[in-house]
């Protein structure tokens, strides 16, 4: 009998839920090797993965890998159920020779059996594959964008998102698939709220009389009015919510929905290298502003303004000319300045990242929560917190030379598991997630056939809406629930990074303060600093597997000049 380990993929560019897309591409799997008495002992399923990541930046398709190399690794060969849910672009051409390598083959439904390495029509057919799920995505990408910019432009229809502060979403009647329709989905619009719609009234006029964002802010506060975060705790629980602040003042000023049409196209998605010396690590999506010119206004207003389009040409006026006025005076914001803790540390007053500064010519981090948010009763913090980064970088290098150090890092990376599956252990199981989303599906077929026998359209989309909304939840919860399960450190896993972190121990303490900051990011370092207590807290989950590679201008820090 040969053992198979079963590797599968989906996203929710998919518009699939994970567990119905696991089940076909296994039961395709096992379709091809169940009649060679094939039988599937291992799995390796990523969920919520965008096929356009390599196989190295994949959870379950690394780990797949690197079993690869373990010679008893529990499984004689690999089958996969769709090679265009796994397979993007010219991955199979980067991934297929370690299978070779390592003497497992590899089965494909389309190919019949195991890929021959030797057989180029086997190497077309899967590059043929690789293509085609590139094309797809693409394809989906562009009749996405293009729709959308149509149903705003010409139909100027809401698109989703949180709505704007002072508006809030109100029902548009049904939507016109009649699919759709049927299964209870509505169209929304922006209307009024009759709560904040008057403060960004009062934000532009205090604008247009000369106030400044930082001067609005802090009336705003004085006088009581909550601040939108404040304002809608369930959508910004990871905000303190105490004062305004001066962005969240310019996000109103800036913002051209006050004027009564919907405009969409304001920022896009870029994918930008992540390595541009391997290109085999593939991209990032990065969310870019586009310029005004190519936001996409509806041709005509479709919610009650709030502003006139001559109060907002206005406002945007005045801000440019302002920005103008002080172009000459500011500095450039990109520093070539090493920081060994850029992005790792954090203010325990407010839980902001602190910035980077150098003053006396040594790096420090500030934290000036006051120079962007309104002073208020509530909440008291110092004007400005700073630490110098020397004063922690020493303390730190010993804490890790002794956690991590050869003598101690297994019992180390032990207690880590453990501390996972305590974690993993607290999770609701998957069969109370899989209950909640068959009893929904029993709830929406209910509701339809309620829907074919005349109930009420309207009271019956409302069922459909909050059914669809629980199985949304207990979706969720199950490919939460899942996807822990797979975080825990495997003992596989657990003998790679006592070699890989043994190494980066070395190479800390051998390194420079301003080639640190690569090795803290493979400790996955994250620090809280409390300026009362003049104390810094140090949490650590390094990354599983750990990859270490070597810059090609030698040292640890490429981006350093």
């Amino acid at each position: 009998m040969t053992r198979f380990a079963f590797a599968g993929r989906c996203s929710t560019e998919d518009l699939q839920d994970p567990e119905t897309s696991r089940n076909w591409q296994l039961t395709r799997a096992r379709t091809l090797v169940e009649p060679t008495g094939g039988d599937i002992v291992a799995e390796y399923f990523d969920a919520g993965h965008s096929r356009a990541l390599p196989w190295q930046r994949r959870p379950q398709a690394a780990a797949l890998l690197q079993a690869l190399r373990d010679p008893h690794r529990g499984f004689d060969a690999v089958v996969i159920g769709e090679p265009q849910r796994t397979f993007y672009g010219n991955q199979f051409g980067n991934t297929f020779p370690l299978f070779v390598h390592f003497g497992v083959p590899l089965w494909v439904p389309e190919i019949g059996g195991p890929i021959d390495p030797k057989n180029e029509a086997h190497d077309l057919v899967m590059s043929v594959f690789g293509g085609m799920s590139k094309g797809e995505r693409n394809r989906i990408k562009i009749r996405v964008h293009t729709a959308m910019a149509s149903q705003a432009k010409i139909e100027g229809r809401y698109l989703g998102g949180r709505p704007p502060y002072g508006y809030r979403i109100a029902d548009a009647g049904p939507h016109p698939n009649p699919a759709k329709a049927a299964d209870g989905k509505r169209l929304h619009r922006l209307e009024p709220d009759p709560e904040t719609a008057p403060v960004v009234v009062r934000i532009f006029t205090e604008y247009l009389r000369g106030k400044g964002d930082y001067a609005i802010a802090e009336g705003l506060t004085r006088h009581g009015i909550l601040c939108p975060s404040a304002h809608d705790r369930a959508r910004n629980p990871h905000r303190d919510g105490h004062a305004w602040s001066k962005s969240a003042v310019r996000a109103i000023l800036i913002n051209p929905r006050y004027t009564g049409h919907e405009v969409w196209n304001k920022q896009r998605k870029d994918e930008v290298l992540l390595d541009i010396d391997d290109v085999t690590l593939g991209h990032r999506s990065k969310l870019t502003w586009n310029a005004p010119d190519q936001w996409i206004w509806s041709t005509h207003p479709v919610h009650e303004p709030l502003v006139t389009m001559d109060t907002f040409a206005r406002a945007q006026a005045r801000r440019h000319k302002r920005s103008q006025d002080r172009t000459a005076e500011r500095s450039p914001r990109t520093t070539t300045r090493p920081y060994a803790l850029r992005g790792r540390i954090r203010c325990s007053l407010c839980q902001r990242k602190m910035q980077g500064t150098f003053n006396h010519g040594h790096p420090h981090y500030r934290c000036r929560y006051p120079s962007e948010y309104a002073k208020s009763e509530a909440f008291d913090h110092p004007l400005a917190v700073y630490v110098r980064e020397a004063l922690i970088l020493g303390e730190l290098d010993n804490w890790i030379a002794t956690v991590f150090a050869p003598g101690r890092l297994k019992a180390t990376l032990h207690a880590m598991q453990q501390s996972q599956r305590a974690h993993i252990a607290a999770e609701p199981d998957l069969g109370a997630a899989r209950r909640a989303i068959a009893e929904c599906d029993r709830r929406l077929a209910q509701y339809r056939a309620a829907l074919d026998a005349g109930a009420n359209p309207t009271t019956v989309a409302g069922w459909i809406s909050q059914a669809e909304a629980d199985k949304a939840a207990a979706q969720h919860q199950l490919a939460t629930a899942r996807a822990a399960q797979r975080t825990a450190l495997t003992d596989e896993q657990i003998t790679h990074m006592i070699k890989a972190l043994g190494d980066l121990t070395d190479r800390l303490l051998a390194a420079d303060p301003g080639g640190k900051a690569p090795i803290y990011e493979e400790f996955g370092l994250e620090l809280t600093y409390n300026a009362t207590k003049r104390a810094v807290t140090v949490e650590s989950q390094p990354a599983s597997p750990v990859y270490l590679r070597t810059c090609p201008r030698g040292d640890l820090n490429p981006h350093a000049r």
